[in-house]
């Protein structure tokens, strides 16, 4: 016999706790420059009807998260809280991104009596719990995980306006061959994450 298992968020983890329940999750561990964003969403109710697709932000299309970000920015409550480069540098970007984690949260408009994280780590400050994957199994951290990642692209749209040459626009900060040539061509500006390794490596010569 063969057991298809629903890969679809939904709401079975919220319904596991009482009171106003928040997913949070954060993009941008990875990238080379630009701040970790961090996004946390409460869903007003659980019988709401919900018109676009909600899953894990990095199996979707731009043209999805978009939709779905303009959605849950309108039915639901969110905020994002962000951890800039050079605090990152100072903390270690696993730090950075639960200090994000817990700015996103104090920034809603109500205070959540649980949180569901992404993650299996759970930020000091904040009483919940770590969902390994939970963007694939909680619609709350399914839609923090889409708002962090459109807000955190959309940021680095606007500071490539204002640094073309490293076409943030595209590689969102991340250490694709283009932006590594971009890099040694234009050199390290504020933005940049000074501890990451290929960052270390261009400012130590190597």
């Amino acid at each position: 016999m063969i057991i298809i298992m629903n890969t679809n968020p939904d709401f079975n983890f919220e319904l596991m706790h009482d009171g106003i329940v928040a997913g949070v999750d954060e993009a941008g561990r990875g990238p080379l420059c630009g701040p970790v964003v961090a996004s946390a969403v409460i869903f007003p109710r659980r019988d709401i009807e919900i018109p676009v697709v909600i899953r894990d932000s990095k199996q979707m299309s731009a043209t999805q998260r978009d939709a779905a970000y303009d959605w849950i920015t309108h039915n639901t409550i969110w905020a994002v809280g962000e951890c800039s480069p050079a605090e990152i540098d100072e903390l270690n970007i696993l730090w950075a991104s639960m200090r994000a984690m817990e700015r996103a949260v104090a920034n809603l408009r109500c205070v959540p009596d649980f949180c569901l994280i992404d993650g299996n780590r759970v930020p000091k400050n904040l009483n919940g719990c770590a969902v390994v994957k939970g963007d694939a199994k909680s619609l709350s951290i399914a839609a923090a995980s889409i708002v962090a990642k459109v807000s955190r692209d959309r940021l680095m749209h606007k500071l490539a306006q204002k640094y073309p040459g490293y076409h943030w626009e595209k590689n969102a900060g991340y250490p694709t061959p283009e932006h590594l040539q971009a890099i040694k061509k234009y050199g390290i500006n504020e933005h940049y994450r000074r501890t990451f390794g290929p960052v270390k490596r261009i400012l130590e010569g190597k």
